[in-house]
């Protein structure tokens, strides 16, 4: 789905790009991480997407004609403009040469360690920032979102149908999100024509009003759809609505063909779920399933199964689409080296701020996730690529140096892999669909424990700072605070 991105930006981006531009600063090195710093939904993992729109952004990475004429109308506060023309001649031409590299989507993730790293001019890491932030804070929030609520479904198909409800046309990408999260289907056309996911959907009690009766409604609908029927019968009475369906189903059956589902989307949805799967069973349906929806969440959908209810399938929509108790990820992008261009050394940077939470970790980072012999998660480590990883292989929890898991001996791989070289996207070769990141996704929980795994209080998945690089970090908060180490 390609559009126009330069412009998607903060205005900061742009005026500190021509401050990099006229200090002489436009082509030093940097590098920056994007992380998050605390888990979604008071969970315990979450889901890494955002990554292919991002690598489409990167490869039409343009600013347009119409784009710098717009730029040269914005005016300075104190009058005149706001951007300088040789600034602005320069955008003309402007191309990415960044090298990015990210975790595939569908990686399960932790607060505290990079999800992308950008290394290149200065200046282009600081306009993309916003732009990438954009992309992997809202698409990590719903495949999370999405992945709990597949959790709690226990392996009932989920179909995603939050468009209607979802933010603007955001709700394209939550969809495709969605389904990295675990989600059999969305609803939305658009998003499955674009990205290759399945759709599903039914039809809507307006469907049955327009009709002189629900019966006359069902009938028409199984006419049309013979092979994908599934009844809505919570228009006006559910009771009386199944009873009508049964009617239908076993006509179809008669036929020759198949009542697939009836859907509830309305009332006490575990009892009406049990008392549909009696009257189906004594009517012989034994084979027609049971879909319900209605503001359902991962909350809802874990205590009505936990009632015994008999659910073939769930349709998710508002609290999906939108992230219902949670806005944002909170991921945020920060710089961690400089270097001048030419030059193979890099100089740590770091922030202090006032708030231990925000404390920083310098150098060019990437994490080791080591595996126990069982293919069970044992810690995930945060290196510096420049100096490597200290023998010990013992990573300390940077809020608390105390807290120390010695991993050595352990199989692990890294996490950060290549999504573009010199401004263009390198992710043909490593499954980018959202299938492929789907799998993943299934392949990384299952290899949580079912501590981590748990709606409410989770155990906390070990992540930690290579000891090495915890030192480094300590020395130069030492250093920028003018205390004793």
């Amino acid at each position: 789905m390609n559009a126009d991105y330069a412009l998607l930006t903060d205005l900061y981006q742009l005026t500190m790009a021509q401050g990099y531009w006229d200090c002489g600063k436009a082509e030093e090195e940097a590098c920056f991480h994007m992380y998050f710093r605390d888990y979604p939904f008071k969970g315990g993992f979450a889901i890494a997407a955002g990554m292919q729109q991002l690598a489409e952004i990167i490869d039409d990475y343009r600013f347009s004609e119409s784009d710098v004429a717009y730029l040269a109308t914005l005016q300075a506060p104190g009058g005149g403009p706001l951007f300088s023309g040789d600034f602005l001649e320069g955008l003309r031409d402007f191309r990415l040469t960044l090298d990015i590299d990210a975790v595939p989507e569908g990686t399960v993730v932790f607060p505290h360690e990079p999800l992308v790293r950008v290394t290149g001019p200065i200046d282009q890491c600081q306009l993309l920032e916003t732009t990438l932030l954009n992309c992997v804070n809202f698409q990590t929030l719903i495949a999370t979102k999405a992945a709990r609520v597949c959790l709690a479904a226990k392996g009932a198909p989920v179909a995603e149908f939050g468009l209607r409800r979802a933010q603007g046309l955001g709700g394209v990408w939550a969809s495709r999100a969605a389904v990295v999260g675990g989600c059999a289907s969305t609803s939305n056309v658009l998003a499955g024509k674009l990205f290759d996911i399945p759709v599903s959907g039914t039809h809507a009690h307006s469907w049955v009003m327009a009709f002189d009766s629900e019966l006359e409604a069902f009938r028409a609908y199984a006419r049309e759809f013979p092979r994908n029927c599934v009844l809505l019968v919570d228009t006006y009475d559910v009771e009386q609505g199944l009873k009508n369906a049964i009617t239908v189903g076993l006509e179809m059956k008669y036929r020759g063909e198949h009542l697939a589902a009836v859907r509830i989307d309305s009332g006490d949805l575990s009892w009406l779920s049990k008392m549909a799967r009696r009257m189906l069973d004594e009517a012989g349906l034994t084979d027609t399933g049971i879909v319900l929806s209605n503001d359902l969440d991962e909350y809802t959908i874990k205590s009505i199964l936990d009632e015994g209810a008999p659910v073939t399938s769930w349709g998710v929509g508002t609290k999906l689409a939108t992230a219902y108790e949670q806005p944002t990820l909170g991921g945020v992008f920060k710089l961690s080296a400089v270097r001048q261009k030419g030059q193979a050394q890099w100089t740590r940077r770091l922030k202090i701020s006032e708030t231990a939470a925000k404390l920083t970790t310098p150098g060019v980072l990437d994490v080791r996730r080591y595996y126990h012999d069982s293919g069970r998660l044992a810690g995930d480590m945060v290196f510096d690529v420049t100096s490597g990883v200290d023998g010990r292989e013992v990573i300390i929890d940077p809020a608390d140096d105390l807290r120390q898991k010695k991993l050595s001996g352990l199989q692990f791989e890294t996490l950060l892999k290549p999504l573009a070289r010199n401004g263009k996207s390198v992710l043909d070769g490593l499954g980018t669909s959202a299938l492929a990141a789907q799998a993943r996704a299934k392949e990384g929980l299952a290899c949580l424990d079912e501590s981590q795994l748990r709606m409410l209080n989770p155990h906390t998945y070990p992540v930690g700072l290579d000891c090495k690089l915890f030192e480094v970090r300590r020395s130069l908060v030492s250093e920028l605070r003018d205390v004793v180490p």
